[in-house]
Formats: C-alpha cells, sequence, structure tokens
C-alpha cells in the first residue's frame, strides 16, 4: 500500500477503495496541493441505484469530506445508447422522457451523501444530454472520431468478452466508449474535473478520455477504479433472492434495506465496515474481530450505520428496533413493513397464494406454492401447510393486522383498507 500524501487517497487505501490509478504520485500531488474536481458516471436505466451503486457513491461522500468537489454525472445522453461494458448483450433502449424520470428518482439518494451548492467544494449533478444531444455528428466524426483506433478499442477486455461470446456488438454500443471519452474532456472544459472514478469494469473507457483530452490539449487527467465487489459466496452486490436491493425508500423500505445488510456473510464484515460507513478504522476492527455469536452485533452496526447514511438515523434505529422486536421478543412490531388490501377482498376471502403474490414474498403463485409445500410460509407465527386456504377478517389479530411471514426474516403486516 503507497503511503499516500493526501486525505482523499490515504482514506481510499485504508479503506480499500483502490484496484488502479493511473498516476498515483501525479494524483496524490494533485489532491494534496489543490481542491481537485472529480467525476463519476451513473446510468440511468432504472428510477433508483441500487446498492451495487454504493461503493461510487461513497468516493463521492469522501471526495466532499476531504475538502474536494464531486460531480455525479447522469448519462441522460449516454443512456440513450447504452453501456457494453461487460454485458452479455445490448440494453434495452430508453425513451428521453424515461430517462429525465429515472434521473429525478436517481437524485433524492445523492442528497443523503452529498451538499450540493454553487460554493467552490459544494457538489453538482451534471446530465451529459447538455452537450451530447446538441452534437454536430460530422463535426464530432472529424474532431474526435479521428482520435480513436478500432484495432485498440476491440483490443479491450469489455469487448473482447463480448465478441468472445460471439454476442453481437451494435456500432451504436461502439459509439458509448467514444461518447464517454468525450464526457471527461467535456467535464474537464466546463468544470475543470481532472480524476474520473468508476469500477474496474470502466478502465479502458476512462484511460480513452485520458488518452483524448491529451489529444485535444487539456490538462493531465487521472483514472482510479474501485475492484468489482461480490459477495464471499461470490453473489452480485446489491442483489438478493427476493431482487435488487434498491436505494430510494419507495422502492425498498428502510426495514428491507437494514435487513439485508444484517444478513451480511460473517467474512464480509470488516470490508463492508470499511467500505459503506464512516465508522473510524479502530472500531472497524473491533467489530470486524468479534467471533461467535457476537459477529451479529457486528452485522446489527453495519446495518445500521449504512441505512443511518441513506434513510437518516431515526429510520436506521427505528429498523433495528422493529427487528429486534420481532426476532428476539417474538412481538408484532407495528413498524413492519406492510401491504393494504381491500377490506371487502379480506370479507370474501383471499387465497394464501395470492396473498403472499400481492405482499412481495412470492413473484408468482408458483413460487408461493413451492414455499408453502416447503413448509415456510406462517400466518401470524402459525405454520401454512394447505396451499387452498383463504384467508379472511376472521385472521385480524387484536392489532387489526394480518403478519404473513415466509421463512424467519420476511414479515409483511397485511392491513384491511
Amino acid at each position: 500500500m503507497s503511503a499516500f500524501k493526501s486525505d482523499f487517497l490515504r482514506i481510499m487505501s485504508e479503506r480499500g477503495f483502490i484496484h488502479q490509478i493511473s498516476d498515483e504520485s501525479g494524483l496524490d500531488q494533485l489532491f494534496a496541493k489543490e481542491t481537485v474536481t472529480a467525476y463519476i458516471g451513473f446510468d440511468p436505466t432504472a428510477p433508483s441505484l441500487h446498492a451495487g451503486g454504493l461503493i461510487q457513491i461513497m468516493m463521492l461522500y469522501w471526495m466532499q469530506q476531504t475538502g474536494h468537489r464531486p460531480v455525479a454525472l447522469m448519462g441522460g445522453g449516454t443512456g440513450m445508447v447504452g453501456d457494453p461494458s461487460f454485458k452479455e448483450e445490448a440494453r434495452k433502449l430508453l425513451t428521453v422522457e424515461t430517462i429525465q424520470s429515472n434521473i429525478d428518482g436517481i437524485k433524492q439518494v445523492f442528497s443523503s451523501y452529498l451538499n450540493f451548492g454553487d460554493g467552490p467544494r459544494d457538489a453538482l449533478m451534471v446530465n451529459n444530454a447538455e452537450w451530447l444531444l446538441p452534437l454536430n455528428y460530422l463535426e464530432f466524426l472529424r474532431d474526435v472520431g479521428q482520435h480513436f483506433s478500432v484495432n485498440r478499442m476491440l483490443a479491450f477486455d469489455s469487448v473482447k468478452q463480448r465478441l468472445d461470446r460471439e454476442q453481437s456488438l451494435s456500432f451504436l454500443e461502439f459509439n458509448y466508449m467514444i461518447l464517454q471519452a468525450y464526457d471527461f474532456v467535456e467535464l474537464n472544459k466546463r468544470y475543470d474535473v481532472r480524476l474520473q472514478m468508476g469500477g474496474s469494469d470502466q478502465w479502458g473507457n476512462i484511460i480513452n478520455g485520458i488518452d483524448l483530452g491529451h489529444r485535444l490539449g487539456t490538462p493531465q487527467l487521472y483514472a482510479l477504479t474501485t475492484p468489482l465487489l461480490t459477495t464471499s459466496s461470490g453473489a452480485k452486490m446489491g442483489k438478493s433472492l427476493g431482487g435488487a436491493i434498491w436505494l430510494n425508500a419507495d422502492m425498498l423500505s428502510p426495514y428491507d434495506f437494514w435487513q439485508y445488510w444484517r444478513n451480511t456473510e460473517d467474512a464480509d464484515v470488516g470490508r463492508f465496515l470499511k467500505l459503506y460507513t464512516t465508522l473510524p478504522l479502530a472500531e472497524v476492527s473491533r467489530l470486524a474481530s468479534l467471533g461467535g455469536s457476537e459477529i451479529n452485533e457486528a452485522k446489527k452496526v453495519l446495518a445500521t450505520e449504512i441505512t443511518a447514511l441513506l434513510h437518516g438515523r431515526a429510520a436506521a434505529e427505528l429498523a433495528a428496533e422493529t427487528a429486534r422486536k420481532t426476532f428476539e421478543e417474538g412481538a408484532l412490531a407495528e413498524t413492519l413493513p406492510s401491504v393494504d388490501v381491500a377490506n371487502s377482498t379480506l370479507e370474501a376471502g383471499v387465497g394464501i397464494l395470492s396473498l403472499l403474490v400481492t405482499a412481495g414474498l412470492a413473484s408468482s403463485n408458483g413460487e408461493a406454492r413451492r414455499h408453502v409445500q416447503g413448509g415456510a410460509v406462517r400466518l401470524n407465527d402459525q405454520p401454512v401447510s394447505d396451499e387452498r386456504r383463504s384467508v379472511t377478517l376472521q385472521d385480524l389479530s387484536p392489532e387489526n393486522v394480518i403478519k404473513v411471514s415466509l421463512g424467519k426474516k420476511k414479515h409483511i403486516l397485511v392491513r384491511p383498507a
């Protein structure tokens, strides 16, 4: 590990964010002597980012905390093309309206981590549609396209892997690399951006931008990439059996978000505490060294700290308390996630399979049936073995709710509406 002089790179190194840097000493000197502006690009392919993007958001957070200026670049322009990097097939093309709606949703997350404004260290959110949509194609080909070698672009791992699988790579996507490189140069001109950060799969694209900047006369630009993260068992970050771990509260409740991190594998606790929380490293080491059942206390701290950064301390502590009541006391916690079902539906009776789907505990009746047959479903803490079981107003608890459970850790309250 290099002994970095600048606060930002030292923190990045100590907490495990660094995979590659294009020029370590040059970038370290730049951070040590001036306020640096750096950016990370985010594709607005959904109305929310998921937990897989948290490592990038935390880098922008530490940029600002160490006195520098972070830029979150929304790919409103490039999102119309789609990033082919390490994808097995072309992405579905999005309309301008869908992209804008997604950007509006994603903005909500960043305000939890960054302070936006007009000051020299205030964060910026920029949309590359500003300069990409008005581009004159022939001028762009002449001024920018001439600097790109197709031979070199074919040598990038992200492209080679796609071609090796004999998946077609469209000309549309091939342009993505050029557009991303152009973004870096344009951001340097407009906002004095000197560094682009991203996952290790973006290395080739970022280096393209540095080379283009060199040819077009920008100051020296830099690249910093993070390791591609998986859990210890090899699962992709940000995904669970129930689907993506979304960051927007309207797509995943703070309680379910807390639960995702509470279920972290033992071997990942120390690494995730470093990456996703702001706890001092001495405290991280203490928590990571806990053994046996005590590691569960460290997981609760991990879940609460990550949830507090995103959803606020009150929501995080409420999620922790809800989990404690549900799992440790066996009590019915009124703050569990809930779903409303029409009073008339419950009066007539609703099938348990249909209710599991409505509650989001199964994606189909077939999946719900398998859960019942496997003995994983409980109604008001009583096992359900009959897949034809009808749920009615008679099942309401004294608290006027019906508790539907899948396994030991997923609980939804059904409320008559």
